[in-house]
């Protein structure tokens, strides 16, 4: 099983960047490419080659849900969990996201001091 190092941040809030990138980078030792929407994930992610991606569902020009999408027709991401991040987790809205091929989901607000422990558990469960 191999360890989870690169973690790739797609977030058009750049008050949640900040957080997020201080939560897995100072708090859980991960390397992490923030991008701040779909367009550039997809330019970076071949420079990046990302383990995991956690990707914002609510974004202008192309939401989380496209932007899964565009991956997924430009990448093999069997290997690479994408975890969504959001406020709407209703049961059917997080069914859809895990059927779109999503890991998993982590509800904003979060918690900075256990992000990075979320994240480690939804990479471990997907090493199974």
């Amino acid at each position: 099983m191999s360890e989870l190092r690169r973690i790739m941040h797609v977030e058009d809030d750049p008050s949640i960047q900040t957080v997020a990138r201080v939560a897995l980078e100072a708090v859980g030792g991960f390397e992490v490419c923030t991008c701040s929407g779909g367009q550039e994930a997809l330019d970076r992610f071949e420079s990046f080659a990302p383990q995991l991606i956690l990707l914002d569902v609510m974004m202008p020009t192309m939401d989380g849900p496209s932007t899964l999408r565009n991956l997924q027709q430009q990448f093999d991401l069997t290997k690479i969990p994408v975890v969504f991040m959001t406020a709407k987790v209703q049961t059917n809205e997080i069914e859809s996201y895990k059927a779109l091929g999503a890991s998993d989901v982590v509800v904003k607000p979060f918690d900075p001091m256990k992000l990075s422990e979320q994240i480690q558990g939804i990479w471990l469960s997907h090493q199974q």
